[in-house]
């Protein structure tokens, strides 16, 4: 790799540094507490639970709509780069904005942080699209490792100062825990702008011809699209693998949102299952660079399978446990395969797709990933509904909960056991051809 490759890798992946403060401080611990006890101040819990997820479902549904779309007037306009600052500056001024919201203001709070989420969703289209321009089909697993351990890196260590401006305020010169709260949600945007700054300026991509307007790029884009939902059809191993992520990636999904919860169940305090978290983080960084390193040895194919196998272990385990300790225990093994699977799921994608299409296809990828969050959890809600309906009730009904979620790594791994990355490559060359 070049001295100009090396940057591009590294100011691409530092994008991932940037933006994992968002999904750790904000999406996964502060935002749904400070909903609850600030923003939704003399509302029923389960009222504010309830806005909470309807925020959450509406920024995804809208980003699963339009990523494809997205996807495809960024591929002919060459403007991934575009894309990808736009989703960014909102996201990073609705972050920043969460600071000035007055208390009680759900309404406003839910508002803006649809725009966040839908900015720092939207973002990601553009940003795996671009693994196929920095890295080249050889280096994938490798770099998109890279990106996934310098997120969990990033976002541990401001999530773990964070978390101090809150537990000790007084040592920032600030009056309170709640207004340490409101200057985390500020400092999260800052980070992600400054962080930004290496991918805009170390990643190049190739420029729009002069003469293509941008009602042409549009109408080209739309073009596309409609070609991709006729040939896709032909492109077996990228329906196969599709469906496979959906199913193993909600596994994931549902283990990430519904430990803490699980934590809470079973005893444990608040401070616990920060710590948790924080391990969950730490952990990654060097794990995702390892699996990226295992991808390369044995194939990303393999690395994912074992990295399922290892998630079927967790909820079989997670049924036993008793103690802090042995959440602890949990968090270190999820920290060891996290980051592994998503980054090595990402880079079999982007091998196995058209090149010349890498944002619609990631827009397809990441449509995915958005109606990813429903199967687990359903299932552990219909778990729960019918155990108690037989009679069961306490600590049980919650353990069988968790490893009713195997099912979805047992499914999505037997449709990627069928995946064969020779033949996804063949598939989108002959259509090349064709």
């Amino acid at each position: 790799m070049t001295d100009q490759g090396k940057k591009a890798v590294f100011g691409w992946a530092m994008y991932d540094w940037a933006n994992s403060a968002f999904a750790t401080t904000i999406m996964a611990s502060f935002f749904p507490i400070f909903f609850k006890q600030y923003w939704s101040a003399g509302t029923d819990p389960t009222v504010s639970t309830a806005n909470l997820g309807l925020a959450n479902s509406a920024a995804s549904a809208f980003i699963a709509v339009v990523a494809p779309v997205l996807g495809a007037i960024a591929d002919r306009g060459h403007s991934k780069k575009k894309f990808l600052f736009f989703f960014t500056g909102i996201g990073i001024l609705m972050t920043c904005y969460f600071y000035f919201i007055p208390r009680g203001q759900w309404q406003i709070a839910a508002a803006v942080y649809v725009l966040a989420m839908v900015g720092y969703s939207g973002s990601f289209v553009f940003y795996d699209a671009l693994l196929t321009t920095v890295a080249s089909e050889k280096e994938t697993d490798f770099v998109s490792s890279l990106g996934f351990a310098l997120g969990y890196l990033g976002g541990g260590i401001l999530f773990a100062l964070n978390v101090w401006m809150t537990l000790k305020p007084g040592t920032f010169g600030l009056p309170s825990a709640g207004e340490g709260v409101r200057v985390s949600f500020f400092t999260v945007g800052i980070w992600w702008a400054f962080f930004s700054l290496p991918l805009l300026f170390l990643v190049k991509e190739t420029p729009r011809p002069r003469e293509r307007t941008i009602s042409r790029v549009i109408r080209e884009g739309l073009s596309q699209l409609q070609g991709t939902f006729r040939e896709i059809r032909h492109l077996k191993m990228i329906i196969l693998f599709l469906a496979a992520y959906w199913f193993y990636i909600d596994g994931v999904n549902t283990v990430i949102v519904m430990a803490l919860d699980y934590g809470l169940a079973i005893g444990l305090k608040s401070d616990d299952l920060i710590v948790a978290l924080l391990m969950v983080q730490f952990i990654g960084f060097p794990s995702a660079i390892a699996f990226g390193k295992i991808g390369e040895k044995i194939g990303s194919k393999t690395a994912i399978m074992i990295g399922i196998t290892v998630y079927l272990f967790i909820t079989a385990y997670g049924v036993s446990i008793v103690s802090k300790e042995e959440f602890f225990i949990m968090a270190c093994i999820i920290g060891l395969v996290q980051g592994g699977v998503q980054a090595l799921s990402r880079a079999l994608y982007a091998r196995i797709i058209p090149v010349e299409k890498s944002a619609e296809y990631f827009g397809f990828y990441n449509m995915m990933s958005r109606f990813a969050t429903i199967k687990g959890p359903l299932l552990i809600a219909g778990t729960i509904y019918l155990l108690r309906h037989l009679g069961y009730s306490g600590l049980l009904v919650s353990r069988m909960s968790i490893l009713s979620v195997s099912i979805l790594f047992m499914i999505g791994g037997i449709f990627l056991y069928f995946v064969d990355e020779g033949r996804g490559k063949e598939e989108v060359r002959y259509l090349a051809r064709a």
